[in-house]
């Protein structure tokens, strides 16, 4: 199964935009792709394991390997696109 991780901070509004639409997802993709949301003040260590430059950051893992990412905040068509052409 996909795992797609959000990297983002709490200050950071592109992050606050894409909160909404990462939930609206995680709920159309249920069973499909795990969702995770991961704080990169928080967890600091993880987000330089991946190397978070940028946030919002979408890191797609396929059996625990990155397999692509996205950075900066997209349209929900976009974003699906993107999950659909690696399901």
């Amino acid at each position: 199964m996909l795992e797609l991780i959000d990297f983002y901070a709490d200050w950071c509004g592109p992050c606050k935009i894409m909160a909404p639409i990462f939930e609206e997802l995680e709920k159309e993709y249920q069973g499909k792709v795990t969702f995770r949301r991961v704080d990169v003040e928080a967890e600091g260590d993880l987000a330089a394991k991946y190397g978070i430059m940028s946030i919002p950051t979408f890191v797609l893992l396929k059996d625990n390997k990155e397999i692509d990412r996205q950075i900066g905040a997209k349209p929900k068509e976009v974003i699906k696109s993107w999950i659909n052409a690696k399901i």
